[in-house]
This record gives C-alpha cells, sequence and structure tokens, in this order.
C-alpha cells in the first residue's frame, strides 16, 4: 500500500521507471520509438527534477528513403524491372515494347543502363535480350535495410545519397539512466504552501517540489536599449573617468554663424552647399547672437565684429580668407553638421568666464546627432552620432595630443595608433587618427583631432597663449563593428530587426 502522500500514478513518466527496472540504460528511440520527443523531454525533465533518473541528449544522422527509393522498394529497382521485362519475354523486346511494359519511360531508360552495365542483358538486333536466369536486386535490398534500421555500411549510404535515393537528416533521441532517488513509485509533490495545509498541520509531512532556477521566467516584453545607446553610455563613462563635464547638445538647429562662422568656416566652403547641408525652409533665419540671460555678461556684439573682421581681413596674426563676409549668410538655419558648433558656444562662454577671473582648463565632450546631406548607402546616413572631446589649458602641445589620444583610444582597446596630417578649417595642425583592428583584420580610420586655430579661439576673447584640443569620431562605426553589423541600415531606420534591439547583448569597448 502506497504511503501517505504518494501515489502510482501511472502514465509516461512511470512507463520510463518501468523500462529503467529492466534495463539500465536504455534508449528513447528505441524502448518508447513512438512517443513524440516533446513528450519524452517533458517526462523526463519532472524525472530529473525528483532525481529519479539522469538522462544525456543523443543526437545522430540517420537514412532515410527519398520518394523514388520507395517505389523501387515496392517494385523493385529500375534495372531489376528491366531485367524481369525481358526475361519474361522470351525473344526480347524493342526499347517501345520495353518502355510499354514496364509503363514508365524514365525507368526503362535508367533501367537499361545499369542492367547492361551489370550484363544483365544485352543488345540483339533490334532487341535486348536476357543474358542471365535471375539477378539479386541488391539495390532494392539496400534499401529495405535501411527503412528498418536506419542505417547501413557508409559506402552503400554515401552511393544511394549520390543517386538521390537517400536523404541524410539529424534524429534526437534520449539515453535515460537510472539517478540516485529512483523508485517505481512517483511521490507526489506539492507545489505552494496554503493556509489549508498550515491549519491542519499536514505540511509537516508533505513532500514539496523544489524550485527550478534554471527554468526561464515568463517573457516579460520589457523596453531595450538600443546598441547605439550601450556604446554611447560606455564612451560617456570613459569620458567622466578622465574628467571631462558634458555639454548640452539638445538643440539640432543651429544658425550658420556657430555652426561654420565661429568655427572659421569660410561662407564659400563647399560644406555649405546645399548638397552637403539641409537648411531650415521656415523660418530661415535666427536672429543675432545675443544675451541668453540678464546675468549673462558676452559681448556679442565684439564677438560678432571679431568673426567678421577675421573672415574679411584677418586679425590676430591671420591674414583671413579677402571676401566679403555676410551677415545675412551667418543667420541661416541649418541642421547642426556637427556638435563643434556646440564646442564653440562653450568655449565663447568660457572666454566670459576667464574675462570675470575664472581661467582654464576645461574639459568638455558631446555625444549627440548631427546631419548631413549625403546619400544613403550600407555605411552613410544622412544623421548619424558624433562624439566630440575639447581641451582647453595652457601649454599644450602637438605631442601632448598625440599621447592624449593614445591613452583615449587605449581605454577603447585600441593601440598603436597611427597620426596622419589633414586639414580642418578651424584647427591646425590637424590629424586624422588610424588604429589597425584585429576583427577586421585591416588599418581603419577611428577619429579626426587637431588644434583650434588663433582666429577662432582669440576672436571669442580667450588669451592668445590658450590652447585648444578638439577630437572627434563617429558612434555608429564602433558599433557596428562590436555588433557585427556590416550595413547601417539594419543598425538604424525601418530595416532594424527589433528582435535584434530587444536581445542584443551589453559592451565593452576595451574588450573584443
Amino acid at each position: 500500500m502506497a504511503s501517505a502522500g504518494s501515489s502510482s500514478t501511472g502514465g509516461l513518466p512511470l512507463e520510463i521507471l518501468q523500462a529503467l527496472s529492466k534495463a539500465d540504460p536504455i534508449l528513447s528511440s528505441e524502448t518508447f520509438a513512438q512517443v513524440p520527443f516533446e513528450s519524452i523531454k517533458a517526462a523526463l525533465d519532472r524525472l530529473s527534477s525528483r532525481s529519479m533518473v539522469t538522462y544525456q541528449q543523443v543526437e545522430r544522422e540517420e537514412a532515410a528513403l527519398e520518394p523514388e527509393a520507395e517505389t523501387i522498394v515496392s517494385h523493385g529497382s529500375h534495372e531489376a524491372r528491366v531485367f524481369d521485362a525481358v526475361h519474361k519475354a522470351m525473344g526480347g523486346l524493342s526499347i517501345q515494347d520495353l518502355e510499354k511494359e514496364i509503363g514508365d519511360k524514365n525507368v526503362a531508360k535508367l533501367g537499361q543502363g545499369k542492367a547492361f552495365k551489370a550484363k544483365w542483358i544485352k543488345k540483339d538486333g533490334d532487341k535486348i535480350v536476357s543474358l542471365v536466369d535471375s539477378v539479386d536486386d541488391v539495390t532494392r535490398d539496400q534499401l529495405r535495410t535501411i527503412q528498418e534500421k536506419r542505417t547501413h555500411e557508409p559506402k552503400v549510404i554515401a552511393d544511394l545519397k549520390k543517386r538521390k535515393l537517400l536523404k541524410l537528416q539529424k534524429t534526437f533521441s534520449f539515453k535515460i539512466s537510472k539517478g540516485p532517488k529512483f523508485a517505481l513509485e512517483i511521490v507526489m509533490e506539492e507545489t505552494d504552501l496554503t493556509a489549508e495545509m498550515l491549519a491542519s498541520g499536514s505540511w509537516k509531512t508533505a513532500t514539496f517540489k523544489p524550485y527550478n532556477f534554471n527554468a526561464l521566467g515568463a517573457d516579460q516584453h520589457a523596453g531595450a536599449l538600443h546598441p547605439l545607446n550601450k556604446v554611447r553610455q560606455e564612451f560617456r563613462q570613459i569620458f567622466f573617468e578622465m574628467g571631462f563635464t558634458e555639454m548640452p547638445t539638445s538643440q539640432f538647429v543651429e544658425s550658420g554663424f556657430w555652426n561654420f562662422d565661429a568655427l572659421f568656416v569660410p561662407q564659400q566652403h563647399p560644406a555649405r552647399d546645399l548638397q552637403d547641408t539641409f537648411y531650415v525652409s521656415d523660418p530661415k533665419k535666427a536672429g543675432r547672437p545675443g544675451p541668453v540671460s540678464p546675468d549673462d555678461g558676452r559681448d556679442y556684439d565684439e564677438y560678432l565684429e571679431n568673426v567678421k573682421t577675421v573672415h574679411e581681413n584677418g586679425k590676430y596674426g591671420s591674414i583671413g580668407y579677402r571676401y566679403p563676409w555676410s551677415e545675412d549668410e551667418s543667420l541661416r538655419l541649418v541642421l547642426r553638421t556637427h556638435t563643434t558648433a556646440v564646442s564653440a558656444a562653450m568655449l565663447f562662454k568660457l572666454a566670459s568666464e576667464y574675462r570675470g577671473g575664472s581661467s582654464p582648463p576645461a574639459r568638455y565632450f558631446s555625444i549627440d546627432r548631427v546631419f548631413r546631406n549625403e546619400s544613403v548607402d550600407a555605411t552613410h546616413l544622412c544623421e548619424f552620432h558624433q562624439v566630440e572631446g575639447v581641451i582647453a589649458e595652457f601649454g599644450l602641445t602637438l605631442g601632448g595630443l598625440m599621447d592624449f589620444m593614445e591613452i583615449f583610444f587605449a581605454k577603447m582597446g585600441l593601440k598603436n595608433l597611427k597620426f596622419k596630417p589633414a586639414y580642418n578649417p578651424y584647427t591646425e595642425p590637424s590629424m586624422e587618427i588610424f588604429s589597425y583592428h584585429e576583427g577586421l583584420g585591416k588599418i581603419i580610420e577611428i577619429g579626426n583631432s587637431g588644434m583650434f586655430r588663433p582666429e577662432m579661439l582669440e576672436a571669442m576673447g580667450l588669451p592668445r597663449n590658450l590652447r585648444v584640443y578638439g577630437f572627434g569620431l563617429g558612434l555608429e562605426r564602433p558599433t557596428m563593428i562590436k555588433y557585427g553589423i556590416s550595413n547601417i541600415r539594419e543598425l538604424l531606420g525601418h530595416q532594424v530587426d527589433l528582435n535584434f534591439i530587444e536581445k542584443n547583448p551589453a559592451v565593452r569597448l576595451d574588450k573584443d
């Protein structure tokens, strides 16, 4: 008689236990060949959670018959059918008669070739006659064996597969063994502690089902950070560790003054053409730069005049660009083409603080969206994210900038940098930065850098001996490299796989 709190209820779990009591281990593919895989798995999980059995999943390849092979098993191989038809006709058969006798032109054609090769038949005039009294249909026998046992000699399998009579398919089964608590009785396990059990005291003798800490919880369909935001956060952490302050970059629309003129970009520069820049149509112009608050002590009129003079005739040791500078052109509204427009405004603010008694050094960074009128392809979009850093301090040198770049990019796992001279209107000297990427197996450009020109800094009112580093890189490229994405449209836009966004892993820039 079963003890209290236990049951000898049957079903597949009990059948597995009974089979194990007779043989240990057993294979589910042999003992429970007709039971669906999912049912076996569920029963084994139930028994395994009670330590009554242990099991391993077994994967193997089995040969399965194609439709043509099943026809051969039923009616004989093509060559055997040809031989039978010819042998029954005492005087032999013509090719036309053979096809009529078999009833399948394709079978007759294929069978003739193999029967001739096996020397079962021969051509005698316009007829085909048999050379032997009987034949062994080896192909049929081989296929019958495979149909029953799902296996044969590898050479036979390979030959029949080449003839497209077989296909190989993976099958899964279980090797099942007795567990440490094996028994022929399944104890009923309670899943919840109820008020009735507490009141009656039955909880003292009840057996409770253990928690399965490996079970997956229900999908909560929670929100997920985009890969760009994960990489962005890594960059922010690096900047904060190095003592930088984040610049406010929520203003996507800038005037041409801050986006171009303040950065010593001439008004005839190709970057200011419609082909490269998105201009705002309504309103078309911004107001003149002026105080943003009552306590804003910056002299915008003086700054505007300095910028005009630098462009037209030169100042601070520069001869300028020698063209008539237009204030109306500088007030045209654009979608910012770089976050350096924000850097210029922050440096102008730093200049006013310097006049008030405060002094550099200062370190600023920003990571935000910029817009360029470019053709969309696998590596370019009309909008992307720019990572930018600015360092203002006395006594800075070009060698110091290169040294800082080595330290900065080393935090992302990029070492052995290469520097190449470049041109930017607002930095001199300027350098493009390259690094060898192990994953891509080639040298790639990873950023741009330089030292801001005196024409830009002294016009703001910053001291002549102050030096400012500027450097930047894109956010999309390192994100694509880290997540193995070759087409930027799979990272941003309507082609993005939302499952990828939801399930993408966290990222460490300093880890491969």
